[in-house]
């Protein structure tokens, strides 16, 4: 299982938020690439990055994502990128893969064109409040009128590498991931899994790394808060024995 470390950018810093709430934000780093750096040091092949004031409708942060391409790891980029524009400007910047989750909900047909254009670029992004069952787009703050089993089936033989689910209600609280939505999202998309949110505990990853429809799993703030260490995790998610 693919383990990835996520850095969410905003104004210039690396943050931490719960639920993706704005405003129940923390700093885990004031320099982003020296974070990069240290991702890159310790083996990680792919760092999830979310430019959060993209997210919010805000100016993105292109200098600072400029700053952490071409640093001997490949970037997975999120935020703000809603449209073909923004997608194959982020590919051609230097984003290995990127995250789209409001064009999907709006415009299926096109996000389907797109990665057809990109094969193995682009991931989309269903986020869901496992508490309502509603889809959430624009950076968490709307929600979709379509269902999540509709935008599901709408991926179906798309030319992704994965699926990335989020449970929002769990992202950032260290309560434990959504392995049941991500397999069930896995299962109707026909797309491997990328679990998001929750993520607490060596456990809870070794208990992702069982099934096979889960590739693999973004962790942020079990990370930042001294839950496990990076070597440990990645250690689990390759099912290698760790001290």
């Amino acid at each position: 299982m693919e383990l990835l470390p996520a850095i969410d950018l905003r104004q210039g810093r690396a943050v931490r938020l719960r639920q993706g709430d704005d405003s129940r934000r923390t700093t885990v780093g004031d320099d982003p690439v020296a974070l990069l750096d240290r991702f890159a040091a310790a083996g990680v092949a792919l760092v999830h990055v979310v430019d959060l004031d993209a997210a919010l409708g805000e100016a993105p942060q292109r200098g600072l994502i400029e700053r952490m391409m071409n640093r001997g790891v490949d970037i997975q980029l999120g935020g703000g990128l809603r449209d073909r524009g923004s997608i194959e400007a982020a590919l051609a910047f230097g984003a290995e893969r990127v995250v789209v989750g409001s064009l999907v909900a709006r415009d299926s047909d096109l996000f389907m064109e797109i990665a057809a254009a990109h094969p193995g670029r682009l991931v989309p992004a269903l986020d869901l409040s496992g508490r309502s069952g509603e889809v959430r787009i624009s950076g968490w703050t709307e929600g979709a009128t379509r269902s999540l089993a509709d935008l599901a089936a709408a991926l179906v033989g798309c030319s992704c590498p994965a699926v990335l689910v989020t449970d929002v209600d769990r992202d950032g609280m260290m309560g434990g991931p959504n392995l049941a939505l991500a397999r069930r999202v896995a299962r109707a998309s026909g797309l491997p899994a990328l679990l998001s949110g929750g993520v607490s505990s060596l456990d809870d990853l070794a208990a992702a790394r069982v099934y096979p429809e889960i590739a693999g799993a973004i962790v942020g703030q079990a990370l930042y808060s001294g839950a496990f260490t990076l070597e440990e995790a990645l250690a689990v998610a390759h099912g290698e024995p760790f001290a």
